[in-house]
């Protein structure tokens, strides 16, 4: 008879799980032995939980199979709940399996104990703890079916070290999975007269559509309907970049005169998103007034914080195939709109190269990196001042992919491309990311190295927490505190991992930086930027 670690690593392979990320525990090494017993499994060691947690995160997002990552109890899963807030914000299936005390000690204070169904509540859709075998079957699946149905997220398993040692009796069924949600003929109908009869309309993009067909069932209704496209908060690569029909983003700092011009929309189709706060820039987007259409499959979502015109319970793909079999048209003027909503983004994208007198100015490196990226990258970024060009200034295509926080979570970038190296051996993966988060989970890039993964690292130094550090200057102008960074010989730190180094001082070395950027083989670039640069002037 397996044991409950057998039963349950069993169910993760038959769900099509072909990787997990982790940090060894003795609290879980049940599932450590039958992991070596279940090749299918490549099992990547980490070197710090949150690391392990942001690999899967990253791995379910080029997979659409959830991310698995083991971690042991109390510190082990303290450190990877960063990324269980990560996947809740972002939408994306991680399970997280935590090894907890035996199950004599459950609730009883005893060492690195702690109830995870209270600490996980409200950033986790499903959170169990089992107590004995035979519920770790049913516990698996559920879970499974929680992280998949409506909006993704994540799932928090707690599995006592003696209960998944023991004999389980019963074995997994396959999880329950609803089909994705379509919206009935009459809803279809309406909202095929409201696009039909709006002159000024937008579609705000959202996550749901980052799964396999989504990029081109948009694009598709985007030219039959002759609607422009802005995407939600870091969701570039929905959508080609160039296309006539694409508006721009909704995201951080967005310029008065997009804003403006959304804000004269007659009608905005929220496509697969939740309408977050960034989004719709601090909930002031849609104004009062403005019709709003929501496709959202999450209806809690549905007239949160916006009166809606028409409230679909739905995913993204549906809804458009409903859409496929009404007549589109477009009035007259719908092509001066779509004219004018493209001319603005073209207008904010456009960079013309500066100078600074204390390092490199980041942008000038993005904005020459873009037009000379491969087809099929794959770019990872960290949170921080370094990623904003990357947002606005690269035109991105079919075929690449943009990996990054929705959440705003420091110490993404790096995992998140060694998971990228691993799943896609063959595609050029960058990882840009600033000197702050890079000393928060650079250590997984022995990760990378171990396994002879060559993605590329974009380092931006610039001595500061710099995000912060903006704030600081516009609310007490000369008053920094907290946000200076020391940091150690950067470049010594990659060569250490065995990297080839290059050090970029000067905006002269740039095309270099690009062709090494942009040529075969591992790379670890730290390029000196400038700080005044980002600074409110």
């Amino acid at each position: 008879m397996p044991t409950a670690a057998e039963t349950l690593v069993a169910f993760l392979a038959a769900q099509g799980v072909t990787r997990a990320f982790c940090v060894p525990g003795e609290s879980y090494v049940a599932v450590l032995d039958a992991l070596h017993a279940h090749p299918s499994i490549d099992l990547v060691t980490c070197r710090h939980e949150s690391g392990a947690g942001f690999m899967a995160l990253a791995d379910a997002r080029l997979t659409g199979v959830p991310g698995v990552a083991l971690v042991s109890r109390g510190p082990g899963a303290c450190n990877a709940s960063i990324a269980v807030h990560t996947a809740m914000q972002d939408s994306v299936p991680l399970l997280l399996i935590v090894g907890q005390v035996e199950a004599r000690d459950l609730r009883a204070r005893a060492f690195q104990e702690i109830d995870y169904t209270r600490m996980f509540d409200g950033v986790a859709k499903f959170t169990a703890e089992a107590t004995n075998p035979d519920q770790v079957p049913e516990l698996i699946s559920r879970a499974w079916a929680a992280m998949l149905t409506g909006i993704p997220g994540p799932a928090v398993l707690a599995l006592p070290e003696d209960v998944l040692a023991e004999s389980c009796a019963r074995t997994a069924l396959p999880p329950v999975l609803s089909s994705d949600a379509a919206p009935s003929p009459h809803a279809a109908d309406q909202l095929a007269e409201l696009l039909r009869t709006a002159e000024r309309p937008i579609v705000i993009a959202g996550g749901d559509l980052d799964r396999p067909g989504g990029r081109e069932d948009l694009l598709a209704f985007a030219e039959r309907w002759q609607l422009p496209v802005a995407v939600s908060f870091r969701r570039q690569d929905l959508f080609p970049n160039a296309h006539p029909l694409y508006a721009g983003d909704m995201g951080l700092s967005n310029p008065r005169p997009q804003r403006e011009a959304f804000a004269r929309a007659d009608l905005i189709l929220a496509l697969g998103t939740r309408l977050g706060d960034i989004t719709t820039q601090g909930y002031s987007f849609p104004e009062p007034g403005q019709r709003l259409v929501h496709v959202c499959p999450d209806a809690s979502w549905l007239g949160w914080r916006f009166q809606t015109d028409l409230a679909l319970a739905a995913h993204a793909i549906p809804t458009i195939a409903a859409l496929s079999a009404r007549n589109a048209a477009a009035p007259p003027g719908r092509a001066a709109w779509n004219a004018e909503l493209r001319a603005l983004h073209s207008a904010d994208a456009a960079w013309s190269p500066r100078t600074a007198d204390d390092g490199v100015v980041f942008p000038n490196l993005v904005a020459a990196l873009g037009p000379r990226l491969p087809a099929d990258a794959i770019v990872t970024l960290d949170a921080g001042t370094f990623g904003a060009p990357f947002y606005r200034k690269i035109a991105w295509k079919p075929g690449q992919r943009l990996l990054a926080p929705i959440a705003g979570s420091m110490g993404y970038g790096m995992p998140a491309a060694v998971a990228a190296a691993l799943r896609h051996p063959g595609r050029p993966v960058i990882c840009a990311v600033g000197d702050g988060g890079f000393l928060m989970t650079g250590s997984e890039l022995a990760v990378a190295a171990a396994r002879g993964a060559p993605l590329k690292v974009l380092l931006s130094e610039n001595g500061s927490y710099a995000s912060i550090r903006i704030h600081q200057e516009r609310a007490h102008p000369g008053r920094t505190s907290g946000t200076d960074l020391i940091n150690p010989d950067l470049a010594l730190i990659g060569a250490a991992y065995g990297y080839p180094v290059m050090v970029v001082r000067e905006e002269a070395q740039l095309p270099a930086l690009i062709d090494a950027l942009t040529a075969p083989g591992p790379l670890f670039a730290v390029v000196h930027s400038s700080l005044s640069a980002v600074l409110p002037k």
